[in-house]
């Protein structure tokens, strides 16, 4: 209990620091395009892959499971909408994304601590934790809603694929339920959370990785404590923002 509430005090120090203003601002733009290409625009491929199959499940399932009568066809198209914008596409890519975005971000932060590079940055006057933290929680904050709003819209086109496919749906039903009883604050909601996974996972993966001490073995390390603890501080965060938001 004691190493977690220090671990705390530490974090937020990290992140009053990592908050300051930069000092040069043609490096940090450049740095943040970049980041922008390895956490966001890198991550495209996966995102597409999940989220395709994720919405193709969905629909299966609930077409499947769908024995009364009494409920219309195009529920499946609703669920299926409802369903992935409230929670598979931030939340669970999200998770996905903690793993891949913050073990990289864990074990390239570590690694420069481990090989004394950011002891030469301090020690050559550059504020390390703004260089190199600030511009990866910028432009994940930045990019990452991007990415849940083309995992909506690639899970919506896999669960009408495999209900084409399967036979178990029409293309007129499913998009009258995709949209039936739509609401455009449920899309703002799921991009709220986004923001803050994204903070929480860039955030917790710099602080694992800036504070690692030994050689290798300790890099690799800290990426699994990165990893494990922003995809508990993401489903925890997910509980109290569902609570605040839509109840």
């Amino acid at each position: 209990m004691i190493n977690v509430v220090k671990n705390i005090g530490k974090f937020i120090q990290m992140l009053w620091i990592v908050f300051s203003k930069p000092e040069k601002w043609g490096v940090f733009r450049k740095r943040l395009f970049d980041e922008i290409q390895i956490i966001g625009i890198n991550s495209l491929p996966i995102v597409a892959l999940m989220s395709t199959f994720m919405g193709g499940v969905i629909a299966l399932q609930t077409a499947s499971n769908m024995d009364s009568p009494l409920l219309p066809e195009y529920t499946i198209g609703y669920i299926t909408r409802s369903s992935t914008i409230l929670e598979f596409s931030p939340t669970i890519i999200s998770l996905i994304l903690a793993g891949k975005v913050g073990s990289n971000i864990a074990s390239e932060i570590g690694t420069m601590k481990t090989t004394e590079q950011i002891d030469a940055l301090e020690i050559m006057g550059v504020n390390s934790l703004s260089y190199l933290v600030l511009p990866k929680i910028l432009g994940a904050v930045l990019f990452f809603p991007i990415l849940i709003i083309f995992s909506m819209g690639l899970s919506l086109v896999g669960g009408w694929l495999s209900l084409i496919m399967s036979g178990l749906g029409s293309t007129e039903t499913y998009l009258l339920g995709l949209r039936s009883f739509f609401e455009l604050s449920n899309i703002f909601y799921a991009l709220g959370k986004t923001v803050v996974f994204a903070f929480l996972i860039v955030s917790i993966a710099s602080f694992y990785g800036f504070y690692t001490k030994g050689g290798a073995l300790d890099v690799g390390k800290s990426a699994t404590r990165a990893v494990v603890s922003s995809s508990i501080a993401i489903l925890i965060a997910n509980f109290l923002l569902t609570q605040m938001l839509l109840l």
